[in-house]
């Protein structure tokens, strides 16, 4: 990101208020990310982060469930849906709702989708390495949390792994060194 130069900043917060208030608003409207992490912050009321997990919950289990031609559809899904988590969690800093969701999508796919999982073959090669990558992925991001909440995902990943194991996505989980429990 460039920087100001000196004399230009300078000259920017010797601007009148309302001037400085202008630019701002202009600024902040060009870009939509920032649009959006302000309004969370500052027009949702406290419950708007719950509302938010409750939504995306809503939007995991639904099209996880359903029945999908070929594993690449699935697949297809489960990148969307990952999307936006990672999105929900750039706009809210909600790494732990981030974490607990991908937990919740990758626990269904195992369980409501288990004749995708089955095999290890042609078709469903890129779903089951995806479903072991973001497997690895998420033990990572849990990995680097305080211990306190490390714990409170233990049981949700000792849900997952052995669904893992289960499937056929077991030789790609072991590849990547996803261990079959966690501490």
């Amino acid at each position: 990101m460039p920087t100001l130069s000196p004399d230009l900043r300078k000259a920017l917060f010797n601007l009148p208020q309302k001037e400085k208030d202008q630019l701002l608003a202009r600024l902040v409207a060009q870009d939509a990310v920032l649009t959006e992490q302000l309004t969370f912050r500052l027009l949702e009321g406290d419950d708007a982060l719950e509302a938010r997990r409750e939504r995306l919950r809503t939007l995991i289990d639904d099209p996880v469930r359903g029945y999908h031609q070929t594993p690449n559809d699935l697949l297809h899904i489960v990148r969307q849906l990952q999307a936006r988590l990672a999105y929900h969690a750039r706009i809210t800093g909600d790494t732990s709702g981030e974490i607990e969701l991908t937990l919740r999508l990758l626990t269904n796919i195992f369980r409501h989708q288990p004749e995708a999982v089955a095999r290890l073959h042609g078709p469903t090669q890129p779903l089951l390495q995806h479903l072991a990558r973001r497997t690895h992925d998420v033990l990572k991001q849990i990995s680097k949390l305080h211990e306190d909440y490390r714990v409170e995902f233990g049981p949700a990943v000792n849900e997952l792994l052995p669904l893992l194991y289960a499937s056929a996505a077991a030789p790609l989980a072991r590849e990547l060194a996803v261990p079959p429990m966690f501490e």
